[in-house]
């Protein structure tokens, strides 16, 4: 399970060093190979361990190609999906066509999500949590969240 955020910088290279914090898990889960793609719905982007990033793949070839929505979420998230393994550092090459999509050029944040991770530039991440603070949830939350006690 990934949880928390980290901040890092990316080297001249377009490198990241994967934080210590989270390294270790990657070591033993999926020996440091790991696969990044587009959000399909964020400039952001999303580092899968490549045992989970596998069965997202499997779940999106069980899909039918015939509807176009499908389609073009194959485009975008099997197209842009690229294997990356971590090298004796710690560290994965994004490549540069990932790193434009999100808009990452320095300053990077990286967000646990359950069993992946988020990649965002820090300040287009620092503006989405200013705006979601901002936010008053009041009664629209959907059905399925109302049940969380926090």
């Amino acid at each position: 399970m990934f949880r928390g955020v980290a901040t890092f910088n990316l080297d001249a290279k377009g490198r990241m060093a994967i934080p210590a914090k989270f390294r270790r898990h990657l070591d033993v889960c999926c020996e440091g190979r790991l696969m990044v793609t587009v959000d399909h719905s964020d400039h952001c982007l999303q580092l899968y361990p490549l045992p989970e990033w596998e069965a997202v793949e499997q779940k999106l070839a069980d899909l039918p190609s015939l509807n176009p929505q499908v389609r073009r979420l194959k485009r975008m998230l099997l197209g842009y999906a690229t294997e990356c393994e971590m090298d004796a550092n710690g560290r994965i090459l994004l490549p540069a066509k990932l790193r434009e999509f999100a808009d990452i050029t320095k300053s990077t944040v990286m967000i646990g999500q359950g069993n992946k991770f988020e990649l965002w530039d820090e300040a287009t991440w620092n503006a989405l949590m200013d705006t979601c603070l901002a936010e008053d949830f009041g009664d629209i939350l959907p059905p399925e969240l109302e049940s969380i006690s926090l």
